[in-house]
């Protein structure tokens, strides 16, 4: 029996398939991860994602790395740096040999305080085109073609022997800085090529067509060859989500190259969300009936918390409100009211159940002439088509996906690729879904819906199953249960945060926030435990007060009391004659004002006596006389309880016999937030 050469390749491939392998992204916009073996057999490396460019030297995971190894004792894990958006970030780090000579020691300090086996660089892209390309035009960084290699030598040489990865763009015109030039340049130094082959259609483009079909992956995997990729180092790219794009008017004739609404704008490059992404997650799985649906008591809202706005709209991130974004960008329809653009969530349905397949481009599509959209996704039938056209054709080292979490609702793509690189069929309970049908679980995410061909709609079904609530950033009453125990990233079981974030990272088709010109990074959870707070200063440190104004208060951190049984303080100048001082009331321990707060005008001071209105305080000149006096009390010959209070003593080296209540704690509220640098 003879074989063609194409058919012994493909299974020479297969006995070795075992030793191929399979890269996931784990992001920390879409926690969930699988807790059952026959759903994460196969993955070899995961990749956390992700730590900023210019913040990774102190970065820690969302996850400690223990945890992940626990649960994948056989992987290697990874960090991810950069992601969809951090333009500045490496602008910055390849600005010079100095800066990218710091960025590679920073890599190195990461990885050996978090114990990652490597770092993954994503660098959407070297040479332009990045989320920024309208406000830093590409000729401005035609610098960092040639210093794109030189970073990842740079990376190399401070890691040593650690796994090193880069993500690489799938569309051509994206490979600004992947030349033939480069390209023997950047090889050498890379373990890994995450070829992104996905997200060949987006925002940019003009007219419908897929985004991560068999022939645009294949063109995609034969641009890298063309420049000398070493086929061993390549991981196709896989996405677990479709994409929609709203088109101009009816497609049904022509649904691919159709013309398409404009998705950004032509001058900033915001996003106008008439495009974007559908992970596989439950939420997104099933379709609603909102008749049963809790009202929101916290202003959240969508299927993850089960409720809808008691008003407004239901943002795809799950917040009520009246906005152009919560109301418009795949705005929750059956979770709130007012929505002013297409039902995305409905319309999923329909392309989950009625999806078309491609078979000239390998590509599943589906478009919905009543809400003019037009959906592009992967199936598993379409995965297994990659494997025998592109893994196996061109011997490719592994594969790689974006990303675990999104494949959450049966994790069958997951199980698809792992069972094609085992050369075996999916194991484990959950079916194999058919071409052109919907994704079932092993137990339905919401209320089941039986969907009416004549009336376009969602019947729903009455639920008599009892589940348990699932776990969300602020618990509520849900709509059912996971068909399996969910994790979340971030190591809780309440999620990351209870404010989603929309700078996904990847893929690029979210909005992305800048705070002058930066991506916004909140601190990280070793900067907050490290604060040390600076020592308690000493009177000394105490300026002057204006001798021409004896009524001015300094301009100074607020100093906290000395303490009551310290001896008193050596002070540099003697006082002839003792000041006298109204004797004050002991200042309570619990302070009677937090930093922000502004007293109505019927408020009164707890610390403050009516008696002490009439009394009239002595000026004091300085108020180094003023803490002498405080510390020296105790020497006077003054009836009643006296305070070593600084703040009493400051307050009363001022005239107070027209003061009001009021005027003082405004003060002391003043020397509070200077305190805490927020004046």
């Amino acid at each position: 029996m003879r074989f063609s050469s194409v058919e012994f390749l493909a299974s020479s491939f297969l006995a070795a398939s075992a030793s191929a392998r399979f890269v996931m992204y784990a992001d920390e916009w879409h926690p969930t991860r699988p807790t059952t073996p026959a759903d994460r057999a196969g993955i070899d490396h995961v990749v956390l994602a992700f730590a900023m460019a210019n913040a990774t030297a102190q970065f820690q995971p969302k996850v400690p790395i223990t945890t992940i190894r626990s649960e994948y004792p056989n992987a290697k894990v990874m960090i991810a740096v950069g992601g969809w958006g951090d333009d500045i970030g490496f602008a910055e780090a390849s600005r010079s040999d100095a800066t990218i000579a710091k960025f590679a020691a920073d890599i190195a300090t990461m990885l050996t305080n978090t114990g990652a086996d490597g770092v993954d660089i994503d660098w959407e892209y070297p040479g332009g085109n990045g989320a920024d390309y309208k406000q830093v035009p590409n000729s401005e960084k035609v610098y960092q073609i040639e210093a794109y290699p030189k970073t990842l030598a740079a990376v190399r040489t401070a890691i040593g022997d650690k796994l090193l990865s880069i993500a690489v763009p799938g569309k051509k015109g994206d490979m600004i800085g992947f030349t033939q030039e480069t390209g023997p340049k950047i090889w050498p130094s890379v373990d890994y090529i995450n070829v992104m082959s996905y997200d060949l259609a987006n925002r940019r483009d003009t007219v419908t067509k897929h985004h991560s079909s068999v022939a645009g992956s294949e063109d995609t995997i034969k641009n890298y060859l063309a420049i000398g990729a070493p086929p061993a180092k390549i991981n196709l790219g896989f996405a677990y989500y479709a994409k929609y794009f709203t088109t101009q008017g009816d497609c049904t004739a022509n649904p691919l190259g159709c013309p398409i609404m404009a998705a950004e704008d032509q001058v900033t490059g915001k996003d106008l969300l008439t495009s974007g992404a559908w992970t596989f997650e439950p939420s997104h799985m099933k379709p609603v009936d909102s008749s049963a649906l809790p009202i929101s008591y916290d202003g959240t809202c969508g299927p993850d918390k089960g409720t809808k706005c008691a008003s407004g709209c239901c943002s795809q991130y799950g917040n009520c409100g009246t906005s152009p974004e919560h109301c418009s960008g795949a705005c929750w329809h059956a979770f709130g009211v007012g929505c002013t653009d297409s039902d995305v969530a409905g319309s999923w349905q329909l392309a989950a159940k009625n999806g078309v397949t491609d078979e000239t481009e390998g590509g599943q599509y589906y478009f919905d002439n009543t809400n003019n959209l037009f959906w592009t996704w992967d199936t598993p039938k379409l995965i297994t088509r990659k494997f025998e056209d592109i893994v196996k054709k061109y011997k490719l080292g592994g594969v790689m996906a974006w990303s675990l979490g999104e494949d959450s609702y049966d994790w069958s793509h997951i199980r698809q690729m792992a069972s094609q690189l085992q050369g075996t069929s999916p194991g484990g309970d959950s079916p194999t879904p058919e071409e052109d049908q919907p994704m079932q679980p092993t137990e339905p995410m919401l209320p089941a819906a039986e969907f009416d061909e004549a009336s376009g709609q969602y019947n729903p079904v009455p639920d008599t199953q009892q589940r348990r609530p699932r776990p969300s950033h602020r618990p509520q009453p849900s709509l059912s249960a996971s068909p399996y125990d969910i994790v979340f990233v971030d190591g809780t079981e309440n999620g990351p945060s209870d404010q989603p974030s929309n700078e996904p990272g990847s893929p690029p088709d979210f909005s992305v926030d800048y705070n002058d010109g930066q991506r916004i990074q909140p601190p990280s959870n070793d900067e907050v435990d490290s604060f040390v707070a600076p020592a308690e200063p000493s009177i000394y440190d105490l300026p002057n007060a204006d001798p021409e104004d004896v009524n001015t208060v300094p301009d100074q951190p607020y100093i906290e009391p000395l303490d009551s049984n310290a001896p008193p303080a050596k002070l540099p100048l003697d006082i002839v004659a003792p000041v006298p001082i109204p004797a004050p009331v002991p200042t309570p321990l619990t302070q009677p004002f937090e930093p922000d707060f502004v007293p109505d005008p019927g408020y009164i001071n707890p610390n403050w006596h009516p008696e002490a209105q009439a009394q009239s305080a002595p000026v004091v000149a300085d108020a180094r006389v003023a803490a002498k006096a405080a510390a020296s009390l105790a020497a006077l010959p003054i009836e009643g309880e006296v305070s070593t209070d600084m703040e009493d003593a400051a307050i009363w080296a001022k005239p107070m016999t027209n003061s009001r209540p009021e005027s003082v704690a405004c003060g002391a509220r003043r020397r509070r937030k200077a305190k805490r640098g927020s004046q």
